[in-house]
């Protein structure tokens, strides 16, 4: 999931700045049609519901996650599409982590971590207000989802000897790990408020929604994974930033 995220990321950015080589820098006047294409960097806040999650971790005796959010990385690029005015089309991609540890009195550690990316098409219509400030409205379409990884640790050495006896079934190692891997479909509608600093440097600010349906789950990416409460995904209200070079 990473790579296929890298993968949008970079294929929209490259698209992105040939268009805007391409194409002159529009006159900076509201009524102005857009033309060109931009690309950049995109932080955002997700603030995910662990409700459901921390319910299943604090029962295998594992410490909560925080509930104040993931933060998430990525880039987006976009190119003007030209036989709708204003309507650009592109891609985006963004992931992030938040993770928890525990350590009881018999020295076993139990760690978790949860995982959301998410990545895809994205089709915005840009309204420009007054000069050098324009406001985006769009969605993205794609796919992504959310990683649970469980590590449990006693501090003892690993041996070779011990991994072979695990594989056998007739003995202990003292790591273990479990990642629980749920894929989605993901909708992200959004508003931003893009404001041009020069005629190719641009920022943004602004909020969305991530929607994840269609679940399907998989124990270490290769058996199915039952009973999985339909409350866990990565589903949630997210605020977007972003810092982009093209034609604005």
């Amino acid at each position: 999931m990473k790579r296929t995220l890298a993968a949008i990321v970079i294929l929209a950015t490259i698209v992105s700045i040939s268009f805007a080589q391409e194409e002159p820098i529009p006159p900076k006047r509201s009524k102005a049609a857009k033309i060109g294409g931009l690309g950049g960097f995109t932080p955002s806040w997700l603030f995910v519901d662990v409700k459901e999650i921390n319910t299943f971790l604090q029962a295998g005796k594992a410490a909560p996650l925080k509930d104040n959010g993931v933060f998430l990385t990525g880039g987006a690029g976009a190119a003007y599409i030209m036989v709708v005015p204003n309507l650009r089309v592109g891609g985006l991609g963004l992931s992030g982590s938040i993770s928890s540890s525990s350590l009881d009195a018999s020295g076993l550690r139990r760690d978790a971590k949860l995982h959301v990316g998410f990545g895809g098409v994205t089709f915005e219509y840009v309204v420009p207000i007054v000069e050098r400030f324009d406001v985006a409205f769009g969605s993205m379409f794609g796919g992504g989802g959310i990683d649970i990884t469980l590590r449990q640790s006693s501090g003892g050495q690993n041996t070779w000897g011990g991994e072979q006896g695990y594989l056998g079934g007739g003995g202990a190692v003292p790591n273990n790990t479990r990642e629980l891997n749920g894929s989605f479909f993901v909708i992200v509608p959004s508003i931003n408020f893009e404001y041009s600093i020069l005629s190719w440097v641009g920022l943004r600010v602004g909020a969305s929604y991530a929607a994840m349906v269609a679940p399907s789950w998989k124990v270490d990416g290769e058996y199915d994974l039952m009973g999985v409460p339909s409350g866990v995904s990565g589903k949630g209200f997210m605020i977007n930033a972003g810092l982009f070079v093209g034609t604005f």
